[in-house]
């Protein structure tokens, strides 16, 4: 190779490392805000519970908001709900409570009646899980026998929780009822 090529050569070459770490320099001031690390979770483990909402007479639920033809719609469709219930560790009502579903409802059937509902499910009174949450986001269509709810979240000892919810009638009677919670959590 000549002397002249061989310089030629050797300017491409730097052009194109200087170009490389402009970019590289780029990338870098353009991604400041981020940072990815290595980082190895422990074992997941996996959860069941089983706890029994109950919907009595007193009101743990109240309405804060309805649309415009709630009261007309056969489903109530439109109306949203603050709620605050107990769960607790057996069917009696007076069983010991261990959790408490607070959160946010609302009517989203028009043709059926379901709701959706953004709820955390805070435990109380155990030892073990006292403060921890799980976080629920799902469908409740609840004219149906068993349903099925999605945990998206959680917190404290049930942190990076997913997993869902089986729910189905205990006792019913008129606006009274209790129903039967087994939960499957997978969490770190």
């Amino acid at each position: 190779m000549k002397d002249h090529q061989m310089g030629e050569c050797l300017l491409f070459l730097v052009g194109v490392m200087v170009l490389s770490m402009a970019h590289s320099k780029a990338d870098q001031n353009e991604n400041w805000w981020s940072e990815t690390v290595p980082y190895k979770m422990g074992t997941e483990k996996m959860t069941k519970l089983h706890f029994y909402f109950h919907d009595t007479g007193n009101p743990t639920a109240v309405k804060i908001a309805e649309a415009p033809g709630s009261n007309s719609s056969a489903t109530r469709f439109g109306e949203l709900y603050m709620t605050d219930d107990p769960l607790s560790e057996g069917p009696d009502p007076n069983s010991r409570l261990v959790v408490r579903a607070q959160g946010l409802y609302g009517t989203s059937g028009m043709n059926e009646s379901s709701l959706i509902m953004g709820i955390s499910l805070v435990f109380v009174g155990n030892k073990k899980f006292n403060g921890s949450t799980i976080s629920v986001f799902t469908r409740n269509p609840i004219t149906h026998k068993e349903r099925e709810f999605a945990i998206v979240g959680g917190t404290g000892y049930f942190q990076y929780a997913r997993g869902f919810i089986t729910a189905k009638p205990y006792w019913a009677n008129g606006k009274n009822a209790t129903v039967e919670y087994s939960c499957t959590i997978v969490h770190y």
